[in-house]
């Protein structure tokens, strides 16, 4: 740091290992054919599904990949395009993190100091659609999505308190569907829709994140306050296709403001102090993002409790754990998990 500031604590920030099951209910348009009566499914039909499936391909790299959205076990039901009705249950898997580490450096004589920030994440997607309609009575669609993220930028302290880093990253996805067909309809099309490229494919993905995290630190006795927005914008296309006519190229948006906040206890368990905490996170989505979840918005409270590592263990500062609750556009639930930060 320049001279005369006290340099700020380095931390992965939150949520940077978690892996979460837990029951939320979310309106999640995977699959709805606008088929009404027809005896089968017609080209500009099939154009329509594609054109939902780019989105949905796109979004299912996103939610799996990217590790600042959370994660758990979505269930919804409800009716969708075309009026078909979906039980829908969609798992997600995350284990992953960001954070700035080493001790800011003076950019020349500017009084501005910066550190490096790595980010990263390994996630999977199981969602499981039980279709329900005079059409499609019975049918079960099934996506798989594995995505992994990595990438970093820097950190850029403008004062004590507040800061900026912008990141680059980039994202893998590879998203496959599998399509059981019990009902008279999909039975006599089901051929076709295969070779249309609607059923049973698999797609992977390359997506480009560009952020830029402002950041404010308040900090009170041994209390620190966080307040954070990240604006991310995400670019997605296709590179290798089990189906010719399976391709996409997509652009979306969000945008992440929180509160967190880091409350050290004073009281020692198992030889290590308590310390409690937690925030609020409001995400907006925009772009192919929203249409392909149908969710506009995510908002999100989490409590933790974790024991204080820092100094005795390696670069770990605590271990704990997390717990949320979710609400927004079509859903509301919980999600838990194990909290790590470290400090390098």
């Amino acid at each position: 740091m320049p001279s005369g500031r006290a340099a700020p604590a380095t931390n992965s920030g939150r949520r940077p290992q978690r892996t979460s099951h837990a029951g939320i209910w979310i309106a999640l348009l995977l699959l709805g054919l606008p088929l009404a009566t027809r005896a089968q499914i017609t080209p500009d039909e099939a154009n329509e599904i594609r054109n939902a499936i780019g989105n949905r391909v796109e979004a299912l790299a996103i939610l799996a990949g990217d590790y600042g959205i959370t994660g758990g076990d979505f269930r919804s039901t409800g009716k969708f395009q075309g009026g078909e009705t979906i039980d829908a249950e969609m798992l997600v898997t995350k284990l992953g993190g960001a954070g700035d580490f080493g001790m800011p450096r003076p950019v020349g004589d500017l009084g501005v100091g910066w550190q490096g920030r790595l980010q990263g994440n390994m996630g999977y997607i199981e969602a499981t659609n039980h279709l329900h309609s005079p059409l499609l009575e019975g049918d079960v669609n099934t996506f798989k999505e594995y995505a992994v993220e990595f990438g970093g930028g820097a950190r850029f302290w403008v004062s004590d308190g507040l800061s900026l880093a912008p990141t680059v990253l980039g994202i893998y996805g590879h998203t496959s569907s599998s399509y059981t067909a019990n009902s008279p309809f999909m039975q006599a099309n089901f051929a076709r829709a295969i070779d249309m490229g609607l059923v049973n494919w698999s797609v992977d993905t390359w997506t480009l994140r560009t952020a830029l995290n402002i950041q404010y630190l308040i900090t009170w006795d041994r209390t620190r306050i966080k307040l954070s927005s990240e604006p991310a914008y995400y670019h997605t296309e296709s590179f290798n296709s089990s189906k010719g006519n399976v391709s996409l190229t997509g652009d979306s948006q969000s945008i992440a403001t929180t509160l967190d906040i880091d409350i050290p206890l004073g009281v020692e368990l198992f030889g290590h102090e308590l310390r409690s905490g937690g925030g609020y996170e409001h995400t907006d989505f925009f772009g192919d993002l929203r249409t392909g979840l149908n969710v506009d918005h995510i908002d999100e409270i989490e409590g933790r409790v974790v024991l204080d590592f820092l100094n005795e263990l390696w670069k770990v500062q605590w271990i704990g754990v997390s717990a949320s609750y979710v609400w927004g556009t079509n859903f509301t639930g919980w999600t838990a998990g194990l909290d790590v930060v470290f400090r390098f």
